[in-house]
């Protein structure tokens, strides 16, 4: 186990924290007033663009629609008015089927932290995949390389168990953390995002709303989940409380940056507190780093806050773009019950498995990822685009006199306009009233940035890159300029 949790400001990706007192000010500021939507006859222009320069992708979604649900497979990939189907991505841009080019801000939804489809990392994979081939269901010694890369970059991890995906990771964890405390409720900080697993579609995107997503999911899968609101540590308290009289508390699991990797951002001492609370409950922490790890530094968001996890649940990053990203780290002890193999002297373990895991492409795309990350310092480079990202973008909104409240946690930058994900549960009416034309009005801001060149997440969250220079961000803020004199 490293020995210092302390991050080095010269490569953290967070150069500060942002006042959570003053960004949750503002956000309230932001749903109690009307929406500031794109003019009606802007937004003609708007679908005029997608109508004029994107036939390609309007076919090829189309066609999508006939044999795939909703036409996707993705749900990044849903963009107003339809999806755009891309050709090629290189570093801080994307082009389409139609020849438009974008500056990348999805990033694939966050893993792409040196820009997509490196070319060092590309070649280490076309090596792997001529040699080795994509999988052979047997030991690798990447398999090995990229865990100890894991264990000696990340504080809390002392051994690595590689999933397919984060939600598998999410599942795995849950169940390794009741087989060794014995204990069955698990409390989730609402509001997050946690993947799709029956047990953890539970109080999703907006805190407080329970189970009103869990279609198809029986109650009884989610009979021992609990959320509670966040930065509110007393009602976790509470729910500690109660729960050490009717069976006991197995973890705590929480995104560190904040619900949808900070959308409703942490106060920054509330991870410290939520381990404290789990030390004095016998309760497991588990931190979500899906987005966060090696994105906020190469030791991930409990480096930069100084707390070590019992749990570490890794994607994304992992294997920088590549599929089968997936993880859990942790301490050995723990980590012990994941072991693999028939049989043996483990008289007790969480059973996990799965084909493709831990496949030789993804370990070699992995390894040699996080090895360039830490060559290009690339989590501090994209956490100082996404500073100047903020800052450009802070001045165009404050020049307009708009309500919009922009701000950055490193290379993660959150750009609201609606709000629709900080509507109040305990506000019924207002949730009822707004929350589809809130929605509507995100998914027509973020069909505007797309037809001036912009590609982001869902038109409220954007990731920075290593591969963004000043010269991409200053264009970038021109064609934000422009959107926002729509309004």
């Amino acid at each position: 186990m490293n020995a210092s949790t302390q991050p080095d400001p010269q490569t953290s990706g967070i150069s500060h924290w942002p006042d959570t007192d003053s960004i949750d000010a503002r956000l309230k500021a932001l749903i109690r007033q009307p929406i500031r939507p794109i003019r009606r006859e802007h937004m003609d222009q708007v679908h005029g663009y997608f109508e004029q320069q994107c036939q390609g992708s309007k076919r090829l979604a189309e066609q999508a629609a006939t044999v795939i649900p909703g036409g996707i497979q993705h749900n990044l990939a849903f963009n107003y008015p339809f999806p755009l189907a891309m050709k090629s991505a290189r570093g801080a841009h994307l082009e389409d089927v139609d020849g438009n080019r974008y500056i990348d801000f999805l990033q694939a939804g966050g893993p792409t932290l040196l820009g997509s489809n490196d070319p060092v990392v590309q070649e280490k994979v076309i090596e792997t995949l001529r040699e080795c081939g994509p999988v052979t269901g047997l030991l690798h010694e990447y398999e090995y390389k990229l865990a100890e890369l894991v264990c000696r970059h990340v504080p809390s991890v002392e051994m690595f168990r590689m999933l397919a995906s984060g939600t598998e990771s999410v599942m795995g964890a849950i169940r390794l953390a009741r087989a060794y405390t014995g204990k069955k409720w698990v409390i989730k900080i609402g509001g997050a995002y946690h993947g799709w697993s029956d047990q953890l579609v539970y109080g999703m995107r907006i805190p407080g709303t329970g189970r009103r997503e869990a279609i198809g999911i029986p109650r009884g899968a989610t009979s021992h989940t609990q959320e509670s609101f966040p930065n509110d540590l007393a009602a976790i308290r509470r729910r500690l409380q109660l729960n050490r009289l009717r069976g006991g508390t197995a973890a705590i699991i929480v995104e560190p940056l904040g619900p949808e990797s900070g959308t409703r951002p942490a106060h920054k001492e509330f991870n410290a507190n939520l381990r404290k609370l789990c030390d004095e409950f016998g309760a497991l922490l588990i931190f979500d780093e899906v987005v966060s790890g090696f994105r906020v530094g190469l030791s991930g968001a409990q480096g930069y806050f100084k707390v070590k996890p019992d749990l570490t649940i890794f994607g994304k990053c992992l294997t920088g773009g590549y599929p089968m990203a997936g993880g859990i780290g942790g301490r050995r002890e723990v980590m012990m019950l994941l072991a693999g193999g028939i049989g043996g002297k483990q008289t007790k373990r969480a059973f996990v498995g799965g084909t493709l895991t831990a496949n030789p492409l993804s370990c070699v795309a992995g390894y040699y990822s996080l090895i360039e990350m830490e060559k290009r310092n690339a989590a501090a480079v994209a956490g100082r685009a996404g500073d100047r990202l903020t800052a450009g973008l802070a001045a165009i909104i404050e020049r307009r006199g708009l309500p919009y409240v922009v701000y950055n946690q490193g290379s993660v930058v959150h750009l609201q306009t609606s709000g629709v994900l900080l509507l109040n549960v305990r506000n019924p009416i207002q949730l009822l009233r707004e929350v589809n034309p809130r929605k509507h009005m995100m998914e027509e801001m973020g069909a505007a940035y797309m037809a001036h060149g912009l590609v982001t997440l869902a038109g409220s969250r954007l990731y920075t890159s290593a591969a963004d220079t000043d010269e991409i961000i200053d264009e970038a803020l021109n064609r934000f300029d422009d959107v926002f004199g729509l309004v």
